[in-house]
């Protein structure tokens, strides 16, 4: 099968059948999106084809399938829908007469499935009825069928592991496991990795006549993959130990331990790590909002090793393990409370790969060639060169490669300020060690209580900013910044500072302040850990250096489904640093023709806004990946930020997350009679409106809606604004914006997001020739941007 481009770039491997446009129709004014829960196994080995199923809701029609990156090719994609009650029950009884001739016990006295048995009673009372048409001949009971699952295929050849697993995955409610809406729908995929592609993780997304799903986790690994085979909860019947390495995967249900024996070598170092909560990175309904899994190590006679619950301030356990004798061990994983689900998938890495524990430098600057040393497991060399190039992110990502061997991934920053590296004798005001600014400053907490103080000369009014990443950079340090005078008077501290930016940190350990220095003088800044904790580890990179305003962008979310010719809300969030309040403004970026972006600013002082983006009429064939940026002039320079693609995920009831994405990609629908293209006459990119007073909006609709008045609703718009005045003549549709000067005051500047209904008539009429009448949306007006000036006449 061929890989196409996206935008003539070899961003994705599209696959399956080419019919995108034919239920476009069925899939248009739905208003249930498709959405996909887990990806089981999460992962495969290069060179490889893997059975994949995806759980979700609303995936009926899943035709294709979408992963980033080239060399992953998905192919087969078949929809398993829910069982009805008959098949349940036919299953049932199938699967309790295979397991009672597994056990050697004569098959019980089958009745009819209770569907079946009512219907032949109704049948035989028909017959009693005297009747004057002649008997037609008894039509043969069609056979119960079931989905093509290739577990339900073949029943009869399977063992009782496998009969066990077909309980798991089909009849789950009759052992009163916990059911969960979003999963209960499966699609199969085959996933066939070429051999050259590239380790990592990617994103997959489905595409259902709804459009495409929202995105999960699918890894490229270069190990043997290997899929757990219940039961595996005992010692007993885990006998069979595997060679090394592994990546082991499976799913745990309600109060499952998952066991995996295997053979290792005096002496050898082994990495053994397992990846839950990287695959799904919060579980709204699950306390805490992750599966949260732990591991145990035996020894072959099942006396414990090792029992780890996290790695360092990662929910996800590593153990590293340097094996004392030849012999079997054994791996056990499981949730932190025996909960358990098939959303709870895991991937459980033992071997021999490098590991890399601590990094320093945790960065460089940028337009510089640096090289990093790092320290771990399985280490063949002990340094690496970091890519500071132009262009990229201020966080960046790096592996180690090891004869095919891809190690853990590690961050480091890259910044433009210059650098330097402490001084270890700075942990006094009289041994503090003296700094010039601007400055990043690359040190360590390298043990327990120690304190570095660095020393810098300032003059008066001087917007003094400081700014730790450690945290953020994958180190376990938790910072606790202040700023001293001479005397060792305390002006400013900071122990904890949210940065939404980074959607996967639940503690934002990392330390900023700003600060006007009052007076010229000699200040220090010290660092600590608030924790009291040190070590060669605890790296931290920090900045001092005057106030610097800048932004990070994201938008939400990551898949985009969008009607010809229509256009499509999207939230843009602004992530606002050393005190910038300043407007940004938004731009498409190498988009395809057609494409275009309503409503694109961010105010200043907002932290998010709702934009609109307008597909192209005739609609692309295939999903399109779209790139925005914004851009704010800032102390006279334009700076431009990429705007990163994001999925607001909500961490168990607790505060919601935004988890950066790899691509925006959008999948545009053909228009029909239910959504049109819908545009505005005025181009205008600001609507200032008076307060207290209207502004008037004028838009093009279809000819078809002609004969119905549209219903125009704003969608969560800022308090004291209001519709009024809708009308509709000569092809257009005409209305006001009402300011409320009492809750809508002068100064407010937000985007305004129209959704346009009409009130259509659906079904059959009546014995009245009345047809019922439903709300039906036709879509959205592209993003009205407005400001609300001085008091109207």
């Amino acid at each position: 099968m061929k890989r196409k481009m996206i935008s003539g770039k070899a961003v994705f491997s599209i696959v399956g059948a080419a019919f995108l446009g034919l239920c476009a129709a069925w899939a248009q004014g739905q208003t249930v999106e498709s959405s996909i829960g887990y990806v089981y196994p999460a992962g495969g080995q290069q060179g490889t084809v893997v059975h994949v199923t995806v759980g979700g809701q609303n995936l009926r029609g899943a035709a294709k399938a979408y992963i980033t990156g080239e060399g992953v090719i998905a192919e087969n994609v078949v929809h398993i829908p829910v069982l009805d009650a008959l098949q349940r029950q036919t299953l049932q009884e199938k699967v309790s007469e295979l397991q009672r001739k597994h056990r050697g016990l004569p098959p019980v006295e089958r009745t009819a499935p209770a569907g079946q048995e009512k219907a032949k009673q109704d049948k035989d009372a028909q017959k009693d009825k005297p009747s004057s048409e002649p008997e037609k001949p008894a039509e043969p009971e069609k056979p119960v069928t079931f989905p093509p699952h290739p577990l339900l295929q073949r029943l009869d050849d399977l063992n009782p592991e496998e009969l066990k697993k077909v309980v798991e995955i089909f009849l789950a409610p009759l052992r009163r496991q916990q059911i969960k809406r979003s999963i209960q729908e499966m699609v199969l995929i085959d996933i066939r990795i070429d051999a050259d592609a590239r380790p990592g993780s990617r994103e997959m997304r489905l595409w259902t006549p709804r459009g495409l799903t929202n995105p999960l986790c699918f890894q490229v690994g270069t190990a043997p993959e290997m899929l757990e085979n219940e039961p595996n909860d005992s010692f007993a019947n885990v006998k069979t130990p595997c060679d090394l390495p592994v990546m082991f995967n499976g799913q745990i249900l309600p109060g499952d331990t998952d066991l995996l024996r295997f053979r290792a070598r005096q002496g050898q170092s082994l990495a053994i790590e397992a990846q839950a909560r990287q695959i799904i990175p919060y579980m709204a309904d699950a306390v805490p909002g992750w599966f949260q899994a732990v591991l145990t190590l035996y020894d072959a006679n099942g006396r414990e090793l090792a029992y780890v619950d996290d790695y360092r301030f990662n929910p996800d356990p590593v153990i590293f393990f340097k094996v004392p004798e030849d012999g079997e061990y054994i791996i056990g994983i499981r949730d932190s409370i025996y909960r358990g689900r098939e959303d709870f998938v895991y991937r459980l890495y033992v071997g021999g790969k490098p590991f890399i524990t601590s990094v320093f430098p945790l960065g460089g600057r940028s337009g510089t060639r640096p090289v990093v040393s790092i320290d771990g497991w399985n280490l063949p060399v002990k340094s690496l060169l970091i890519d500071t190039g132009p262009g990229g992110e201020y966080i960046r990502q790096t592996e180690l490669f090891k004869d095919g061997t891809c190690s853990n991934t590690v961050s480091y920053a890259v910044d433009s300020l210059p650098e330097l590296v402490e001084d270890e004798s700075n942990d006094t005001l009289r041994t503090a060690q003296k700094v010039a600014l601007p400055q990043t400053i690359n040190g360590r907490i390298a043990k327990p209580g120690d304190v570095d103080i660095f020393r810098f000369d300032c003059p008066a009014g001087y917007e003094f900013a400081a700014e730790v990443y450690a945290r953020r950079l994958g180190s376990p340090l938790d910072s606790l910044l202040r700023l001293t005078d001479a005397s060792g008077n305390v002006l400013a501290w900071n122990d904890d500072n949210e940065d939404k930016s980074t959607g996967l940190n639940t503690h934002h350990a990392d330390s900023w302040f700003c600060f006007t220095i009052p007076k010229e003088g000699t200040y220090f800044v010290q660092i600590s850990d608030a924790q009291g904790h040190g070590g060669d580890e605890y790296g931290y990179r920090l900045r001092v250096s005057p106030r610097r305003p800048d932004f990070a962008l994201r938008a939400v979310p990551s898949s985009l489904n969008m009607t010809a010719g229509s256009a499509v809300p999207i939230w843009i969030h602004a992530i606002r640093r050393d005190g910038f309040n300043g407007g940004i403004e938004l731009a498409l970026r190498d988009a395809p023709a057609g494409f275009t972006i309503g409503g694109g600013r961010v105010p200043a002082g907002k932290d998010r806004v709702r934009i609109t983006l307008t597909a192209p009429a005739p609609a692309p064939e295939e999903p399109v990946q779209l790139h925005i940026e914004g851009s704010a002039v800032i102390d006279g320079q334009t700076v431009i930020r990429p705007v990163v693609p994001a999925e607001e995920m909500m961490e168990a009831f607790l505060p919601l997350h935004l988890v950066p994405e790899q691509v925006l990609l959008a999948s545009v629908m053909r228009a029909n009679y239910r959504s049109a293209p819908i545009s505005l006459v005025d181009d205008r990119t600001l609507i200032n409106i008076p307060a207290g007073g209207t502004a008037p909006v004028v838009a093009r609709i279809p000819q078809r809606m002609f004969q119905e008045m549209p219903v125009l609703e704003l969608k969560d718009p800022p308090a004291g604004l209001s519709i009024g005045d809708v009308k509709m003549e000569n092809g257009l549709l005409s209305f006001v914006i009402r300011t409320n000067g009492k809750e809508a005051e002068a100064g407010l500047s937000d985007n305004l997001i129209v959704e346009v209904f009409t009130n259509s008539p659906v079904g059959q009429p009546d014995e009245k020739g009345v047809r019922a009448v439903k709300k039906v949306s036709r879509g959205f007006l592209p993003a009205i941007a407005i400001e609300i000036t001085g008091k109207g006449n």
